[in-house]
């Protein structure tokens, strides 16, 4: 390394690793907890809504319209079915999704039914195109917002705003800084820790700051400009169009209705509507059907997000089930298949157990680095330390102008860190100005 990095740049780079940690530090020690929540739920939930997930029936399966019939008879037709999953195999449920306008976003209220018996295996709220439980839903709930709603997300967008730009600033520091000279059951408690904080935080470093990216494509205030570039850029995932292209539709009963109720008129055509996604090339047993709106084509897609990944989607006439439209995984650009696995990744779901088994190890890793990290200040203080102000005026001139514009082009993209840093300087520049002033 340059005599400028192990010279003045790295005090400057220290006390700025200090100040992330220290200010920071507890959202993303929260983050790795309530992610690791969340990636260990899948084989628990699996325990705990089994009775609504399988089914011991043999037998032929019943159609999907009858399947879907039952479940609105269990709910007496008080909702509109919007959406049916079929059982992906023997011993599994169906799946019939309700548009329910007392949920939430992304939520619906589905009946689990035997295909089978048409029993009725269980009748709960699902959550997003995953379809996850309420166990799942309320960790990832907590994971993402504190259960706070729109502004608890902002805990989670700061945790991951911070959490590359504090690792790669590690890096640096580990990289640049004194090497273990004994072994680590020799060193004095200091340096273990310190070697243990440093270790821990390097080893899991990159995947540290593939769940920072990955993470910041859900935020709030990132995400919409990481939207923003997408578009700009084409890189956006492709999607169908579910208009007729000007044809006429008509319900069943040819009745002319606007509401959502027009499509339990459709009902009769499930099973049309799944040979039909079978022939063009629809093959993954995890498929969506999802009723066509008034004037609207039928929408069928794929769900498996394991690997290899199958979401391809199609729009068929709600009349003739000819295909209007499709967006096959195979075709998608590279930008919008990276996003898809990395998000898929960052969730456990991508290599099944052993994608779980990393994101847990890189959670635990994440919370150990941030604990021993405050361990390290606490039984440092109260050590006099130089404000970080001061240390950025002793830098040379173009380094404290490509710091400034770094700053100011990072707070613009990433406005919750742009705002966190303001608050960060703020307190440092009144500690520089005191010490100006005292004697």
């Amino acid at each position: 390394m340059s005599s400028n990095i192990t010279g003045g740049m790295r005090p400057f780079l220290l006390r700025l690793h200090f100040y992330i940690g220290l200010f920071v530090g507890p959202f993303i020690f929260v983050a790795a907890l309530t992610g690791l929540l969340y990636i260990l739920t899948p084989q628990l939930e699996n325990s705990i809504y089994a009775r609504a997930l399988h089914t011991d029936s043999s037998g032929t399966a019943r159609s999907l319209a009858d399947q879907a019939q039952a479940a609105r008879a269990y709910l007496k037709n008080t909702l509109n079915v919007s959406a049916v999953r079929p059982a992906t195999e023997t011993g599994r449920t169906t799946r019939v999704m309700f548009s329910d306008p007392a949920l939430g976003l992304s939520e619906n209220r589905t009946v689990f039914i035997d295909p089978v018996t048409l029993e009725v295996r269980g009748d709960m709220t699902t959550y997003g195109t995953s379809g996850i439980l309420p166990l799942r839903t309320t960790l990832d709930q907590l994971h993402r917002s504190l259960l706070l709603g729109d502004w608890g997300r902002y805990y989670s967008e700061l945790a991951a705003s911070w959490l590359w730009v504090v690792v790669l600033g590690g890096v640096v520091l580990w990289a640049t800084g004194p090497k273990r000279r004994r072994a680590v059951r020799d060193m004095p408690a200091v340096q273990r820790r310190r070697w243990i904080h440093a270790t821990t935080g390097v080893t899991a470093g990159v995947v540290m700051v593939f769940l920072s990216v990955t993470g910041l494509t859900w935020s709030q205030a990132a995400g919409s400009r990481i939207d923003a570039l997408r578009g700009a850029l084409d890189w956006n995932t492709p999607s169908v169009s579910l208009e007729q292209n000007g044809s006429a539709t008509h319900a069943h009963h040819h009745h002319n209705v606007t509401d959502l109720s027009a499509r339990e008129n459709r009902l009769w055509q499930l099973d049309a509507v799944m040979t039909a996604a079978r022939a063009a090339g629809m093959d993954s047993p995890m498929l969506e059907i999802r009723l066509p709106k008034p004037e609207k084509a039928w929408r069928v897609a794929e769900y498996d997000r394991s690997w290899p990944t199958q979401v391809d989607t199609l729009a068929l006439s709600a009349d003739t089930l000819e295909v209007l439209d499709r967006a096959d995984f195979a075709s998608f650009g590279l930008v919008a298949k990276l996003i898809r696995w990395g998000i898929d990744a960052h969730m456990g779901v991508l290599f099944g157990l052993p994608n779980q088994i990393l994101m847990a190890l890189v959670a635990l890793g994440v919370m150990v680095t941030t604990a021993y990290g405050y361990v390290m200040w606490w039984m440092r203080r109260p050590a006099p330390t130089t404000p970080l102000t001061a240390l950025w005026i002793r830098l040379p001139p173009l380094s404290r102008l490509l710091w400034a514009v770094g700053a100011i082009g990072l707070g613009w993209a990433l406005p919750t860190l742009g705002i966190s840093l303001l608050a960060f300087l703020f307190i440092d520049v009144l500690r520089w100005t005191r010490a100006q002033i005292i004697p």
